[in-house]
């Protein structure tokens, strides 16, 4: 947990309250959550050479504190399948950045993982200044906002509480399988939203944390967060 700390205390150093997304993924991976493969380049030749670590296909993503939205400036580049598309997107990310927002910090560009596509969730917390961490679950992607079909929960959650978020969702039926679709892996998203719990419940410096959209796979081949935001206390 010190390096939970750790990571907080540098974004503090550096004026932020939103951890950047090399930072997000290493807090989670502290709690063993399902995070990406994912490097943070600052120039072309590491781009590709953790692209090779990493496997092909990759994604790169903009990595700055004063860019909300990475696609409203060409920040970022998905299913890059060679070393030459990996620089030919760096260089892309770079210019678009210089063009749109010439005024940006920059920290670098990160190369993550492709993560499959799949049945997309959101797992969620924030801190009420009440009822201390509550926890979310619904549907993710642009269906959360759309159909606001969601369940929620105040910690500390029992294996029980987790179960039940995901079941009373109104579209619960779609983890079990529907139209075709296979049933999906409703074991590790009680994994996730304990885990996560147990994060705002040990971490009071994090005020909020949105893992959307997390890919949730068939039953027995887990899930995988394809974008993180942790938020923390000025």
């Amino acid at each position: 947990m010190k390096r939970v700390k750790e990571v907080i205390e540098v974004a503090r150093s550096e004026g932020r309250r939103k951890l950047l997304e090399h930072e997000a993924y290493e807090v989670l991976g502290v709690y063993d959550l399902p995070v990406p493969k994912a490097f943070l380049a600052r120039s072309p030749e590491e781009a590709v050479r953790y692209s090779k670590t990493i496997g092909f296909p990759v994604v790169l993503k903009i990595v700055s504190p004063d860019i909300v939205h990475k696609s409203d400036v060409g920040g970022v580049k998905v299913n890059l399948n060679s070393e030459e598309e990996v620089l030919k997107a760096y260089n892309e990310i770079v210019e678009g950045v210089k063009l749109h927002a010439p005024k940006a910090k920059v920290a670098g560009i990160l190369v993550q993982e492709m993560v499959p596509q799949s049945l997309e969730v959101i797992v969620g917390a924030t801190r009420d200044p009440t009822f201390g961490p509550v926890l979310l679950f619904g549907l993710g992607g642009i269906f959360v906002e759309v159909l606001k079909d969601v369940s929620f929960r105040i910690t500390p959650l029992t294996r029980y509480d987790a179960e039940s978020m995901i079941t009373e969702i109104r579209a619960a039926k779609v983890l079990e399988g529907y139209r075709g679709m296979p049933p999906r892996d409703k074991d590790v998203l009680v994994d996730i939203i304990r885990k996560l719990s147990k994060l705002m419940e040990e971490h009071e410096d994090i005020s909020d944390v949105d893992l959307n959209p997390i890919m949730v796979f068939e039953v027995g081949k887990g899930a995988k967060i394809a974008d993180a935001r942790v938020l923390i206390r000025q």
